[in-house]
């Protein structure tokens, strides 16, 4: 049985949200002169909206294109959104690049035995393609990096939790949703696997602790390390039984197969 690993990536791959993405935002909104800073309480509510172009969107009431001189028309405001935006992509990549966001525990652990093991390895994300790859070759290094199919961005028409981004990836691997575990960290990640018919399981982070993740195969407050504080199990409806650390051998108990491949 073929076995691909699929990860989100922001808050998954690495705690991008409130140390990477925020702070970017703020400061492309400083630099672009718009009236608006997101505290983290307000960004906590913005990630409910799926992608970072559509958070930006989601600003453009008649009050604040008024008060910030926008277009009011939708050909300008589209460009505009779309210039805050890559602005924000740069800023937010040169934080990557320089080492400012670390990967989750485990992470690394598990894609090198993920391939060792010969399973297919890809990162579905709403979040721009240059992101996610930064933010993937930091957290598994340039080399492995190149063994992942990487879906990001726009190339799909509905974000998550539409299934739309698990859907594609699924094609783009040649396989059915049986053949596939996705590792989450939010409500509307779950939901997208969920709807794609993938069994998904859930590491969730300051941001996403309280969500609703019913249906979730289990979830877990990191992968863990050897050696390292245990992690905590705070749902398990799955065969699989972590210990002090997520194995592969958990994951692939998801399929109900106690050894992994």
């Amino acid at each position: 049985m073929v076995t691909a690993l699929v990860f989100d990536c922001d808050g998954v791959l690495a705690d991008t949200e409130r140390f990477g993405h925020l702070p970017a935002f703020n400061q492309a909104f400083a630099e672009f002169g718009l009236p608006v800073r997101w505290d983290e309480e307000e960004y906590g509510r913005r990630l409910a909206i799926g992608g970072g172009k559509e958070r930006m969107k989601s600003l453009l009431t008649p009050e604040f294109v008024a008060e910030a001189g926008l277009p009011t028309d939708a050909a300008g405001q589209a460009e505009a959104v779309a210039a805050w935006h890559r602005r924000k992509t740069e800023l937010y990549t040169a934080m990557v690049e320089a080492g400012k966001l670390p990967a989750r525990p485990g992470i690394a652990r598990i894609v090198e035995e993920a391939y060792a093991a010969g399973w297919p390895l890809a990162v579905a994300s709403t979040s721009a393609e240059p992101s996610v790859r930064a933010v993937l070759e930091h957290a598994v290094g340039p080399d492995r990096a190149r063994d992942f199919t990487v879906l990001a961005g726009d190339v799909v028409p509905h974000k998550k939790p539409a299934p739309d981004i698990y859907l594609l990836t699924l094609e783009r691997l040649g396989l059915a949703p049986h053949e596939a575990v996705v590792v989450e960290d939010s409500h509307n990640g779950l939901e997208a696997a969920k709807a794609a018919g993938i069994a998904c399981v859930v590491t969730v982070n300051g941001y996403t602790a309280d969500e609703d993740f019913t249906g979730a195969a289990f979830v877990v407050d990191s992968l863990g390390e050897p050696g390292a504080e245990p992690v905590t199990v705070l749902a398990n409806h799955s065969p699989a039984r972590p210990g002090a650390y997520v194995t592969l051998a958990d994951l692939a108990a998801v399929f109900g197969e106690r050894d992994a491949r």
